[in-house]
């Protein structure tokens, strides 16, 4: 597990799907129809949205209009579209010192990162890659309050 040597995070990476969702895809007889996003975490990303750049990624091309309308819309944060074969690099791409990203993810894809940034994220509902990769596991689920407790826990260790 990678620790960031002190160094501030300057750009915070988060996927949105099992992160800022619960992770549930809920479909009609159209297809995907609802995504379940929590109330706390908005609050949370203000606390340190000044203090550093935040980022949303997203592969769930089906659900797109979905997430953008609550990430970009609702929020004002910018999403970009990365699939997982993809996310590693994008996010290595945000700053010149990989020390400097912190990147909170559930999933499989998202436990290869982790190695490579300063400050690995995930809910306590993650798989388990992420969660024995993770250099900081939220007491929250995902989809309920995991974002506020990784924004209270980089800003209680000075991170940000």
């Amino acid at each position: 597990m990678r620790t960031n040597n002190d160094k501030k995070i300057e750009v915070f990476v988060l996927d949105v799907d099992g992160v800022m969702t619960t992770g549930h895809f809920l479909y009609d007889k159209y297809g995907k129809a609802f995504k379940v996003f929590g109330p706390h975490d908005a609050d949370g990303l203000k606390m340190i949205r000044d203090m550093v750049r935040i980022l949303f990624i997203s592969a769930d091309t089906n659900g797109e209009s979905i997430t953008r309308a609550r990430i970009e819309r609702d929020m004002g944060y910018p999403l970009t579209m990365v699939s997982e074969s993809e996310r590693r690099d994008f996010i290595l791409n945000q700053h010149e010192d990989p020390e400097c990203i912190a990147f909170m993810g559930d999933g499989y894809y998202d436990a290869l990162v982790f190695p490579h940034v300063g400050v690995s994220l995930c809910p306590i509902n993650a798989r388990e890659e992420c969660l024995e990769a993770a250099t900081f596991v939220t007491p929250s689920r995902s989809g309920e309050g995991a974002v506020m407790d990784a924004c209270l826990y980089l800003v209680k260790t000075g991170m940000v």
